[in-house]
């Protein structure tokens, strides 16, 4: 399956974050296999194992555990390229939202996003889908920041999320996360993303004007349908999103992605794999991420990789990595 690329222009602040903090940043993108010459243009493909790789690196080089959030701080609202025009320009947040999905391509390949909404609220859900084993902290930290600038960005004031939550664990300090988000952050969470009222939804875009989406979706349009992205790297993301709320199942992620079961099947056959599989790869995964957190008790682990039962996830887990889950862990210790 080809690695997921994004537009160059998601390394935008990183040579400002990288200066502030005394770092060489050409160094580091060489040693993370890219020319410093990709930030000069912004729509150049890059590998997302690559730029994960240079943010973690620089966050640890600078010893500064908001490098990726950092970065956010410095971005303008809808700082997506070509298609700036069409999502700023939506009616309501839920509109961009759905429209971040459909040129998803235009984007980010590696980003997922999902909308779930249960009574008065609404968890809008993202995930960074990079090479195995790959660190997705500071990459995730940006996604998240950049989603919650543009929603400050499309609603201004009347943005009030209730929470800011992340899978992985909590910084020594809080400060700059809370300053950024304004609201309770919250840290070893079951998902990345933001919860806030369903009402910000569809609360009307002040800047709304339907001629110049049009305009800009004849454009983007065509783009998109030469960018298409591999059917398993779809299927990969939606597994992601949807494994730890237990909707990943066949025709969940069919739905999800505007296709029929059947179809899926077949278009995941042509690319020489099968959902049963990229399941699988996703559980593998997300239980090595999960399983190193310390703080996520092996039940909760269970649960986040659609076991309803433990002694269930323990055998699946025996069998993947030839020793038990409460093992495993305690060999990372030592």
């Amino acid at each position: 399956m080809t690695e997921p690329t994004v537009r160059a222009g998601a390394l935008s602040g990183y040579l400002q974050v990288a200066r502030r903090f005394g770092l060489s940043p050409q160094e580091l993108l060489r040693k993370v296999g890219l020319d410093a010459a990709v930030l000069a243009n912004p729509e150049q493909r890059i590998p997302i194992t690559a730029v994960c790789q240079l943010l973690e690196a620089a966050a640890l080089k600078a010893d500064c555990p908001t490098f990726g959030l950092q970065m956010a701080d410095t971005r303008q609202p809808f700082d997506f390229g070509i298609i700036e025009l069409l999502l700023s320009h939506k009616r309501t947040l839920r509109e961009v939202l759905l429209a971040a999905v459909q040129y998803r391509h235009l984007l980010n390949e590696a980003l997922a996003i999902h909308v779930e909404a249960g009574g008065d609220n609404v968890v809008v859900r993202e995930e960074i889908v990079a090479e195995p084993g790959t660190s997705t902290r500071q990459a995730t930290e940006l996604a998240v920041g950049l989603l919650s600038r543009n929603c400050v960005g499309l609603l201004g004031e009347h943005w009030k999320p209730w929470s800011v939550n992340f899978t992985h664990p909590a910084p020594a300090d809080l400060r700059f996360h809370r300053h950024f988000f304004g609201c309770p952050v919250v840290f070893d969470s079951d998902f990345n993303g933001i919860v806030c009222a369903a009402a910000d939804l569809d609360r009307p875009n002040p800047n709304a004007d339907p001629e110049l989406v049009r305009y800009a979706e004849s454009l983007a349009r065509p783009l998109n349908e030469s960018e298409q992205g591999s059917i398993a790297l779809d299927v990969r993301k939606t597994i992601y999103l949807l494994l730890p709320i237990e909707q990943a199942t066949v025709d969940e992620v069919a739905q999800h992605l505007h296709l029929s079961v059947r179809t899926m099947q077949r278009q995941l056959e042509t690319a020489g794999t099968n959902f049963s599989n990229l399941v699988d790869e996703v559980r593998h995964e997300l239980a090595i991420r999960y399983l190193t957190n310390q703080r996520y008790a092996i039940g909760r682990v269970a649960v986040l990789l659609g076991y309803s039962r433990q002694s269930s996830f323990t055998q699946w887990f025996t069998a993947r990595f030839g020793t038990t889950p409460r093992a495993w862990r305690a060999a990372q210790k030592k």
